[in-house]
């Protein structure tokens, strides 16, 4: 088992493709939470929402976005990303859009969630510091085994980057 990390995904469009990358047991990933356990974090509103992903990024190294079609700009989304790198872990992006849902359908790929951010004074893009990496392939099983064979190894390179800033 490799390095504990938190799975950043819109949840309501990517929990089929998420499950996929969590499934592969290369990285252990935060628990996974049921439909119904979610509706109970939301109906507590937006702070107990926010207590949830604080207490689930407790002992990350690294946070993995799965990156789809509708992934950026997503307020919780935003929130993890900001949280991971503030309190010094790597971030890294995955896009998704070519894994296949639970219908059999592929989506549309999306935007880099990451040029929503500046750091440091010089006000540089998170984008040109966080590397989302976009699977050479658009058959979901090579995207899948291409995923699998390097998320290891993006995650360690994730950890590096986040380490010299």
């Amino acid at each position: 088992m490799g390095r504990r990390v938190f799975f950043s995904f819109h949840y309501e469009k990517d929990s089929w493709r998420a499950a996929q990358v969590r499934n592969m047991g290369i990285v252990e990933g935060n628990t996974p939470v049921s439909d119904n356990d979610w509706e109970e974090v939301k109906k507590g509103g937006d702070k107990a929402i926010q207590n949830w992903i604080d207490e689930q990024l407790k002992g990350r190294s690294c946070t993995i976005v799965l990156i789809g079609e509708k992934t950026a700009g997503r307020k919780w989304i935003n929130y993890e990303i900001e949280k991971s790198w503030n309190s010094g872990k790597g971030v890294v992006g995955i896009y998704i859009h070519n894994l296949k849902d639970q219908y059999g359908n592929q989506s549309s790929k999306g935007r880099n969630p990451f040029d929503d951010f500046t750091v440091g004074n010089d006000k540089k893009k998170l984008s040109s510091i966080v590397k989302a990496y976009d699977p050479p392939y658009t058959t979901s099983t090579y995207v899948y085994d291409y995923i699998k064979q390097n998320i290891e190894q993006w995650v360690e390179e994730a950890i590096e980057i986040r380490n010299k800033y």
